[in-house]
């Protein structure tokens, strides 16, 4: 049952993996600003923007294969992992707008290296086999 849940999983597919591969190549981008004491660049920005447009598609799909019947393994801690990770970007471009140095660099960078760890989480937690 456990490959049939993975089979069915919203959150396990293109859509989960581009949004860890653009999330990685945005924190690696700002790795290297802040590496060269730059603060973060309009890249940066719309690489959030970007990111979060994906993770809202994949929050979507999730909320709609709820509302078709499907269940998570773990719903508390399936719930939570999602609206974290819709709320991390918007988070990020914030706390960089309010930090215009190498460090709003840095807090880009460690939101997009939490996002891809995030997204592996909310997988695990749909195809866990409810007790």
């Amino acid at each position: 049952m456990t490959s049939a849940a993975a089979a069915n999983s919203p959150v396990d597919g293109i859509l989960a993996t581009a949004s860890i591969v653009l999330s990685l190549l945005v924190a690696a981008w700002a790795l290297v600003a802040a590496v060269r004491h730059r603060p973060p660049d309009r890249v940066q920005f719309v690489g959030l923007a970007v990111l979060e447009l994906a993770l809202l598609a994949l929050t979507v799909l999730a909320l709609v294969a709820v509302g078709g019947g499907d269940r998570p393994g773990e719903p508390g801690a399936f719930f939570g992992y999602l609206v974290t990770l819709v709320c991390m970007p918007p988070l990020a471009w914030v706390l960089a707008r309010m930090e215009p140095t190498r460090w709003g660099s840095a807090i880009v960078c460690a939101v997009c290296l939490v996002a891809p760890v995030v997204v592996v989480r909310l997988q695990q937690t749909w195809e866990v086999l409810g007790g």
